[in-house]
């Protein structure tokens, strides 16, 4: 637990180091989540710190939060905060909550169920989704700017949970899971080898950060480096999501170029 802790503290502050020092037109720069600047990304992670301290903290305030949350329209409700903020305000805002989500993360047992937008997750997962939703946005905070980020080991706690989310990815759009197993091996940054399943006949392989921007949708497939073989493994590739809601619309191919980097 407390592993997946100092992972997701260390996202933060690499985040953090790419946001600190931009003007207040920069803050206000377009993504390639459409209509969301910078400025709406931050507070969409902001957003949802504060909500995950809540569901940690209080299961029943969760929960009518929730309720709230829906009833203002969901996801762009977690935009509206930081759109009446400075950059600034905003940033120091987010330190403050982020800090006190990870100060309760770490009382928790690994295998505690902590309350989400969904079913219960266990705690260490559920830390390893905010890190995953840390990391995710804040590619689009990159890619917006023009920052090349540096891929670390801290990639495979959303290289897992893409795995882990092949089941979910089938059901948000409505499509059956084939029986078929897909054995997935991908190159750490490191240029050690990360391994999910037994290898088959479908499998994915290929680097461990074209997989990770391919789950969470901020690349089309046809722009990873990703080697694919079977009709499984090309299905759940195409439709791959490891973040909840309902199907996501990924990036166009071509918008970005080639990845570089391990």
């Amino acid at each position: 637990m407390q592993a997946v802790c100092d992972d997701l503290r260390a996202e933060h502050a690499d985040l953090d180091t790419i946001v600190a020092h931009l003007t207040e037109l920069h803050w206000s720069t377009p993504t390639p989540a459409t209509t969301w600047s910078v400025r709406d990304q931050i507070s969409h992670l902001w957003f949802f710190d504060q909500r995950a301290a809540l569901a940690i903290r209080d299961a029943d305030a969760f929960a009518a939060d929730m309720v709230w949350m829906l009833e203002h329209g969901g996801t762009e409700a977690s935009v509206a905060p930081g759109r009446e903020m400075t950059g600034p305000a905003l940033l120091d805002a987010w330190r403050c909550d982020r800090a006190e989500l990870l100060t309760l993360a770490r009382t928790l047992d690994p295998s505690a169920r902590v309350p989400w937008y969904g079913p219960a997750m266990a705690a260490r997962s559920f830390v390893a989704a905010r890190l995953m939703e840390t990391w995710a946005h804040g590619q689009d905070i990159a890619d917006a700017l023009g920052v090349g980020r540096v891929p670390t080991s801290r990639l495979r706690h959303t290289a897992h949970i893409g795995v882990r989310a092949r089941p979910f990815a089938y059901l948000v759009n409505s499509m059956e899971l084939p029986a078929a197993s897909v054995y997935v091996a991908l190159t750490a940054p490191d240029g050690s080898l990360w391994e999910w399943g037994e290898p088959g006949s479908d499998s994915v392989r290929g680097p461990a950060l074209d997989f990770c921007l391919l789950v969470t949708q901020r690349r089309h497939l046809d722009d990873t480096r990703l080697v694919i073989e079977g009709s499984a493994a090309l299905e759940w590739m195409r439709i791959a999501q490891a973040f909840a809601g309902g199907a996501g619309g990924g990036r166009p191919a071509g918008q970005f170029g080639p990845i570089t980097g391990r």
